[in-house]
């Protein structure tokens, strides 16, 4: 076997599960790891009066990034009660792609309370609500959860193809926080992981709750597998808002001390690596970042200002090692934002340390480090295309910095004045970018 045969096969085998098509199907993009490559040119120069192609006015707050399927523009939402009739709701949203003009519209929420109350309610913290999970969407449907466990599928005129709850089905979530973990589609199928605390927080869930992860068929709602993902990790530590990225026709799982992969068809656990919290010392190290893989590694984020971890993809004994750390440098960390692959480099974004570094995947070596301005957080996860990387801070401050370089090329401010917890992650597609601020939606070109 020649060695183009050989990569040939390596890359079929790589690539075949990713779409074919450069739109931003889900929260990560179409490479699950924030990246585009579609060889388009996009913008650098642009403000909310320039280079805006449309603008849609937004009916409430949400974290959740837009997702883009050909024509069609998919959001999760909020809509906000304002003292005179209207009622608070959580959405789901279709927009035209030319015109950000709405196609359809549709309250979803179920009125789900913790202990199976009736009521309507939008978020249980004041930092995010229950529509921040993104959607994910196929060829024919778009899949939409959120943080009461309402999990409904449309098809992409907006007809309800099926619905239901994940809360009354398994159990009441055990979270610190409102739950915001996305959902992940992958060959047609959807997966959900539930990794929370095995005791009441706050009143809400019950004693030796277990944490799980869902594989949904996308046509029908039923439930194909649930696999009971056991941590070694204690209190607030056992809670994970990341989402499940595939690597390598496999699923990677992060959470609970620990890094696991899984059969997508069976959900048995492949593998474990960890742990970034020795000896499970820390009770109170929620995580937040995905898992993010490139160049034979995948790379976990500890909680706080704990060390970055590249753990090597397992050999064929299935023994995953830890490749390097960042823990002799202070400033590589981040809490919240996911990590972004692109051009062969990760580019870790510190929402605490306020920074942006290259590194080098198979070793670790800082190639830039970036301190970026102004007073808000950087917690929206970086997404890149044409050699351009696109971050926003909590007051919807939007920077372009160059990958290769590190200068920022464009800083421009698209929210409002004194907005806060902006953390919509910047969509990429064809050319145009999406970016969703508290009140707005823009197309930028």
């Amino acid at each position: 076997m020649n060695l183009c045969f050989k990569l040939s096969i390596f890359a079929l085998l790589h690539f075949s599960f990713l779409p074919a098509f450069a739109d931003w199907p889900n929260w990560r993009g179409p490479n699950f790891d924030g990246s585009v490559n579609d060889e388009e040119s996009y913008p650098v120069s642009f403000n909310q009066q320039k280079g805006v192609k449309w603008v849609h006015e937004l009916s409430g707050p949400s974290a959740s990034t837009p997702i883009v399927f050909n024509e069609r523009v998919f959001l999760s939402a909020t809509r906000l009660a304002d003292g005179k009739g209207t009622e608070p709701a959580l959405l789901a949203l279709c927009l035209d792609r030319k015109s950000g003009k709405v196609l359809w519209t549709k309250s979803v929420g179920s009125g789900y309370k913790p202990g199976g109350k009736d009521g309507t309610i939008l978020q249980l913290d004041s930092r995010s609500n229950y529509s921040s999970p993104s959607p994910v969407v196929s060829s024919k449907y778009a899949a939409f959860f959120y943080g009461n466990g309402d999990l409904l599928c449309f098809d992409h005129s907006g007809n309800l193809i099926w619905k239901r709850n994940i809360q009354k089905d398994y159990g009441d979530f055990c979270f610190q926080w409102t739950f915001s973990t996305s959902p992940t589609l992958f060959r047609d199928r959807l997966y959900l992981p539930v990794l929370q605390r095995d005791e009441q927080v706050h009143g809400r869930g019950r004693l030796n709750a277990e944490s799980f992860i869902l594989c949904l068929d996308l046509e029908n709602g039923e439930t194909i597998w649930r696999h009971i993902r056991k941590s070694p990790a204690s209190k607030e530590s056992r809670e994970s808002f990341s989402t499940i990225i595939p690597y390598r026709g496999n699923l990677l799982v992060a959470g609970g001390d620990i890094l696991t992969s899984h059969d997508p068809k069976s959900g048995k656990e492949l593998w474990r690596w960890g742990t970034w919290n020795p000896n499970h010392k820390q009770e109170w190290w929620r995580l937040v970042p995905s898992p993010v893989s490139g160049n034979g590694k995948i790379l976990i984020c500890a909680p706080k200002n704990a060390p970055v971890f590249a753990v090597s993809y397992p050999d064929k004994e299935n023994k995953a090692g830890l490749a390097w750390d960042t823990s002799n440098n202070k400033f590589v960390t981040s809490d919240v934002p996911t990590p972004l692959f692109y051009d062969n480099h990760f580019f870790i974004l510190s929402d605490l340390r306020k920074n942006l570094s290259k590194i080098v995947p198979e070793s670790g070596t800082l190639v830039w480090r970036l301190d970026l301005p102004g007073k808000y957080k950087w917690r929206a996860s970086p997404t890149a295309a044409d050699d351009k990387i696109f971050l926003m801070n909590h007051n919807a401050e939007v920077l372009v910095v160059s990958s290769s370089s590190g200068e920022i090329l464009n800083s421009a401010k698209m929210g409002e004045e004194y907005d806060d917890q902006t953390r919509s992650s910047i969509a990429l597609s064809k050319g145009q970018l999406f970016v969703r601020t508290n009140k707005k939606l823009y197309c930028i070109e």
